[in-house]
């Protein structure tokens, strides 16, 4: 089946690809097709560009050692408390006031442990409420994030991988009509030289190409551009020009490295 001919199939199965959970021997069989249909390829390349700058962290919060540590020093307290409260009584050989000294001592131990217990309830429900209301406030931030992330999320409407005459892919172009900037990111290693310039084109059905812009030598470049610029043309093309460019009027005048099908995503 040619996923092109089902566009929202293709979508579905470019995001899935894209965000890793297209698994088995359906990314199989959809790597096979990308391999041999440019146009599915560019929308794979555009989801993985897509959820790329898209991350979520959330640090542990361990339990204060503080609650066990000050529980430990009124057992260490109290114990020696009592074991100073019974040595007199023990110099004396009386079993009675044995018998007092150790019922006080186990009345200071139980009320110690009753103590012991009830500050650590305490303790556990402030820390509780604690953690809770930390949660409350990450929460807050995490969709603070997560609506200023979605706000800056380009808005993909077309998309083109710009090949050589060999068919290997060297820039990908995608359109963000939101923010009117075009991005280009270099897929191959062509070097242009410290002489020359690339030129993006825009290849109409009738008339003359139309410059699009300069790239600069950066690995991942934008470009602004008006959508109307954009809309039906049927393809792109990069050019090996002077450094700097050329005037868009007469169109290229090095030759043509780079061109490919210039896509809509819907």
């Amino acid at each position: 089946m040619d996923l092109m001919q089902h566009p929202d199939l293709a979508e579905r199965l470019a995001a899935a690809y894209g965000l890793g959970t297209l698994r088995g021997g359906a990314r199989r069989r959809f790597e096979a097709q990308a391999r041999q249909s440019p146009r599915l390829r560019a929308l794979a390349i555009a989801w993985q560009e897509r959820f790329a700058a898209m991350t979520e962290l959330q640090p542990e919060q361990p339990p204060s050692p503080n609650v066990w540590k000050r529980i430990q020093l009124e057992l260490d307290r109290e114990r020696a408390s009592a074991q100073a409260a019974a040595a007199p009584l023990r110099s004396d050989g009386a079993a009675r006031w044995r018998r007092f000294a150790f019922a006080g001592a186990f009345a200071s131990v139980a009320a110690l442990a009753a103590s012991a217990v009830l500050f650590m309830q305490l303790s556990q429900r402030d820390e509780t409420l604690a953690q809770a209301e930390r949660d409350r406030q990450s929460l807050a931030g995490r969709n603070v994030e997560l609506v200023s992330l979605l706000k800056a999320t380009p808005e993909i409407r077309y998309v083109a991988v710009l090949a050589d005459d060999r068919s290997a892919p060297s820039v990908l172009v995608t359109f963000d009509p939101k923010h009117n900037t075009l991005t280009l990111k270099r897929l191959g290693t062509f070097e242009e030289g410290s002489e020359k310039s690339l030129q993006l084109w825009a290849l109409p059905p009738s008339g003359a190409p139309r410059s699009l812009g300069v790239m600069p030598r950066e690995g991942v470049v934008k470009l602004t551009a008006a959508e109307n610029q954009v809309r039906e043309v049927p393809a792109l093309a990069i050019s090996l020009e002077p450094k700097g460019g050329v005037s868009g009027e007469a169109g290229p005048t090095g030759p043509v490295l780079f061109k490919g099908a210039w896509v809509p995503t819907s």
